[in-house]
């Protein structure tokens, strides 16, 4: 089979399509032939080694798919750790959902990092749950139109969240507002601390979707209403999150991992999360929102765009 190999770690131009042994399952997994797959942050950081727990090089790529299942014959979006930019690749049963009737591979590819990270941010958050009598919600989503961003929004509306969102372009804060963002904050005009203060009157936000490491984390944390909590789910940077121990104090405030690899793991969190976007996919409230789509052979193109940062939605390769 055909697959997108990294030779090194050197980048993303030690990615190759080559030649390679088709997967064998493990006990628990079945065989799939691939559609699609979704790029994230986390396999652009897999190419550097930034990304933890990653077998050495030569691996076969990729974390997010669309597919076919051999066994069954239907339409499947799944989650695996590699393997996953392939023309096969094997999943873990519990790691497959059915792809809805309206949605094209791409978009079932474009599904399970970014809305399970999303919800699960939310749930992690305490705003599954509706606020006490006379407050409301407040987040901040940073690259509010990147993949996870755009699914927070989505979700964050259908909760009733009141959403604040960074990005460094007006023409993408006005695609999210599309999407239901209500304040849009571009930070290379000016500084969202001091936006997010403004906007709360002093206030500050319940919790602060950090994906970005560095001196964001204490930034965000700054950001925070009394009891907030920073939900700390990348580090896009490539630098370890700093914290500002001061404001964790005056704001009785916390820095919260959210790690989908680990939580992935536990039925008992995944099928509750699952139950509630399954039906609001059934709605039809939730359209993943995809910006760009690479060939195969194009796949380091992909890569380098979301190096760049230069991304709406979600990049997706198509696998043929």
């Amino acid at each position: 089979m055909k697959a997108l190999v990294l030779s090194s770690l050197s980048g993303p131009d030690a990615l190759h399509i080559q030649n390679s042994s088709d997967p064998a399952p493990k006990p628990g997994q079945t065989l799939v032939n691939v559609k699609a797959g979704g790029l994230n942050f986390a396999d652009l950081m897999t190419t550097r080694g930034g990304y933890p727990g990653a077998p050495p090089p030569p691996l076969v790529v990729g974390r997010e798919f669309s597919g076919v299942e051999e066994n069954s014959r239907k339409r499947v979006m799944g989650y695996t750790q590699w393997g996953a930019f392939a023309e096969k690749t094997a999943a873990y049963s519990q790691m497959l959902w059915p792809v809805p009737d309206h949605w094209s591979d791409e978009q079932a590819a474009a599904f399970p990092v970014n809305y399970f990270t999303a919800y699960l941010g939310y749930w992690q958050a305490g705003m599954t749950q509706p606020p006490a009598a006379g407050l409301s919600h407040r987040v901040l989503i940073h690259a509010v139109a990147g993949g996870v961003g755009t699914a927070a929004v989505q979700i964050g509306k259908l909760l009733g969240v009141e959403m604040y969102g960074t990005s460094s372009s007006d023409e993408k804060l006005s695609r999210v507002k599309g999407l239901g963002l209500q304040h849009g904050i571009n930070y290379k005009r000016e500084d969202y601390e001091e936006a997010i203060k403004n906007l709360t009157r002093g206030e500050g936000v319940d919790a602060v979707f950090e994906m970005l490491g560095g001196d964001h984390t204490a930034k965000s944390l700054r950001c925070l209403r009394d009891f907030g909590r920073v939900i700390q789910y990348g580090t896009a940077t490539g630098k370890s999150p700093k914290l500002d121990i001061r404001a964790m104090y005056a704001k009785s405030g916390i820095v919260q991992g959210l790690w989908l690899t680990y939580l992935s793991q536990k039925t008992e969190i995944m099928q509750p999360a699952w139950q509630q976007l399954s039906g609001w996919i059934a709605q039809k409230k939730l359209t993943p929102q995809i910006g760009h789509v690479f060939p195969f052979d194009k796949a380091v193109d992909g890569y380098k765009l979301l190096e760049d940062g230069k991304n709406y939605g979600k990049v997706v390769l198509t696998i043929p």
